[in-house]
């Protein structure tokens, strides 16, 4: 039993540790996530990207200097990479503090470049969205500044099955400044409630007669 819980811990940290390095070396890309699976032919490694072209690289080199890496400093046996392309970006929590964090290092400002992402995830049909930005933002002390849309949930069986969370950090002359976006995916809440009308009772017990 031992044996097999450090299995399946070496086994998640080997995909925490991949997938740090991807978003640290890909964040311009608009890295989204990793998915590691094993085959008898050897580890099949599937990469989310807003723009796979930046991680395959010209002719696949970038490809297969991801394989020789991951063969050799993560110990995947013959990795067979594959970049996908995600198909709904805003919806993306990751992608979405990437962009931010490179907005703010363009010079945007840090009230516009939120406000404009919040705009933008919660018109591609999220439930709802926050947006925290902390940092020297207008002083020299550092703070926070969070905006929210829609319903946000902290705490329940919804954080497990429809929140998607990513934190990024953006570079400035004052400093290092923090980027966490959280999104409510597009599904039916489970403390969704319906209150049903004396029409639509009596329509309901018609059909059932």
């Amino acid at each position: 039993m031992v044996n097999i819980k450090k299995y399946f811990i070496k086994k998640a940290m080997i995909k925490v540790a991949i997938d740090e390095y991807l978003a640290k070396n890909f964040y311009r890309a608009g890295y989204a996530g990793v998915d590691i699976q094993r085959t008898p032919l050897g580890s099949r490694i599937i990469i989310y990207a807003e723009r796979p072209a930046i991680i395959i690289g010209k002719r696949g080199a970038i490809i297969k200097q991801l394989a020789q890496i991951f063969e050799k400093y993560f110990g995947l046996e013959n990795p067979q990479i594959t970049v996908t392309n995600v198909e709904n970006p805003e919806l993306n929590a990751r992608i979405m503090a990437f962009r931010l964090a490179m907005a703010l290092e363009r010079g945007y400002h840090f009230r516009r470049a939120a406000f404009a992402a919040l705009r933008r995830i919660m018109a591609a049909g999220a439930l709802g969205a926050e947006i925290v930005i902390s940092g020297k933002l207008t002083s020299e002390r550092a703070r926070y500044e969070k905006i929210k849309a829609g319903r946000v949930y902290k705490v329940g069986r919804q954080v497990e099955t429809m929140i998607d969370r990513a934190v990024a950090h953006a570079l400035l002359k004052p400093g290092i400044y923090g980027v966490e976006v959280t999104i409510v995916k597009p599904v039916k809440p489970v403390d969704q409630i319906t209150f049903k009308t004396p029409e639509t009772l009596q329509q309901s017990e018609t059909s059932t007669t």
